[in-house]
C-alpha cells in the first residue's frame, strides 16, 4: 500500500512540474535565480547547500531532493487544494508536505513558516554572486544578433579561412559571459574538505575572498578560494617548503606540478584567472622554474 501511495505521489509531482506557472513565477526568467529566491523564504538546516547544488533543476525536483534539509519544526503545510491528500493517500504525512512544497505554483497559505527566516548563508552568497556578476535575472541564451550591412563594407571584411580538415572540435567560447552560462562554470560554494584548519584559515583570510569559510566548485574542481572582483580562482599551498633540502624541494614541486597545471586549465576554460598561493619565496621560485606560465604569489597574510 505504501509503495502504491509513493508511486501516486511521484506521478502527481510529475504532473505539477508541467503545469503552467503563475504570473509571479515570471518575475525572473532565470529558473536558477527564481529557485534561489523562492528557497530564500524557507528555513534550511544546512544553510541552503542542497538548494544551491540543485538550483538548476525544476523546482519540484529541487524540493524532492532537498526536502530532508528543510527545518521541519518551523514549517507547516496546508493542502488547500486537496490534490495532495488524494495523490498521497495512504502515505505518511511527509508525502503531503513534499507534495505541497513541490507545487510549481505558489498557493497562499499553503506553506507557513514559523518565526523569522534568516536567508541561508549559502543561498545568500549564491544570489550575491549573481548580483556581482551582473546576471541579475536573465541567463537565457540570447538570439544571435546580426550587424547591419552598413556597419562594415564588403571591402573591409576579412575573408574567413577555409576549413583545413583539422578542425575536429568547435572553438571554445572566448567571452567570459558566454563561458559563465555553462552550468559547470558557475561558482558554487561548498564546505571545506576539512582536516587541515591552518590551510582553510589561510584561504579564508585571502584578501577580497568572495566566499570566506567555503571552497568553490568550478568546472568539476574544488578550489580553495574565489575573488569575484578579479575573476580569480586560488589554490592555496601551506606546506613548510623551506624546511626541506634543495633536492627534496625540487622533487616536491615536480610532484605537485601536474595537478596545478590541470587546475589552471580548468579555471581558464571557464574564463577565470588561476593563482597558486605559497608561503615561501623558495616555493614560488621552484614552481616558476618548472612552469613560467603559472602565477605564483607568496601569501604574506598567513
Amino acid at each position: 500500500m505504501r509503495l502504491r501511495a509513493c508511486a501516486a505521489l511521484l506521478v502527481f509531482l510529475s504532473a505539477c512540474a508541467t503545469s503552467a506557472p503563475s504570473p509571479r513565477e515570471h518575475t525572473s526568467r532565470n529558473p536558477r535565480i527564481a529557485n534561489l529566491q523562492r528557497a530564500a523564504k524557507l528555513p534550511w538546516t544546512d544553510g541552503g547547500r542542497c538548494v544551491v547544488r540543485e538550483a538548476s533543476q525544476p523546482w519540484p525536483v529541487l524540493a524532492e531532493r532537498c526536502f530532508a534539509a528543510l527545518d521541519h519544526d518551523r514549517v507547516q503545510f496546508n493542502d488547500r487544494t486537496g490534490r495532495c491528500a488524494v495523490a498521497s493517500a495512504g502515505a505518511a504525512a511527509l508525502g503531503i508536505g513534499l507534495c505541497v512544497l513541490a507545487a510549481p505554483e505558489i498557493v497562499a497559505g499553503a506553506v507557513i513558516v514559523l518565526g523569522v527566516v534568516v536567508v541561508g548563508v549559502v543561498i545568500k552568497e549564491a544570489l550575491d554572486a549573481y548580483e556581482l556578476r551582473g546576471s541579475s535575472s536573465d541567463e537565457v541564451e540570447p538570439a544571435p544578433r546580426t550587424k547591419p550591412a552598413s556597419q562594415e563594407s564588403s571591402e573591409n571584411r576579412k575573408p574567413k579561412p577555409e576549413p583545413t580538415g583539422q578542425d575536429w572540435f568547435p572553438p571554445a567560447p572566448t567571452d567570459p559571459v558566454e563561458r559563465e552560462r555553462r552550468p559547470e562554470c558557475r561558482p558554487v560554494p561548498v564546505p571545506h574538505r576539512g582536516g587541515n584548519d591552518p590551510h582553510d584559515d589561510c584561504a579564508d583570510l585571502l584578501p577580497q575572498n568572495s566566499f570566506p569559510g567555503w571552497d568553490v566548485l568550478v568546472n568539476g574542481k574544488q578550489f580553495d578560494a574565489l575573488v569575484l572582483v578579479t575573476r580569480t580562482l586560488w589554490d592555496v599551498k601551506t606546506d613548510n617548503f623551506g624546511k626541506h633540502n634543495l633536492h627534496s624541494q625540487q622533487f616536491f614541486a615536480r610532484v605537485k606540478l601536474p595537478e596545478l597545471q590541470r587546475e589552471k586549465r580548468l579555471a581558464e576554460a571557464c574564463g577565470y584567472k588561476f593563482v597558486v598561493g605559497v608561503r615561501s619565496a623558495a616555493h614560488k621560485v621552484a614552481l616558476e622554474r618548472l612552469d613560467n606560465t603559472l602565477t605564483v604569489v607568496v601569501m604574506d597574510w598567513c
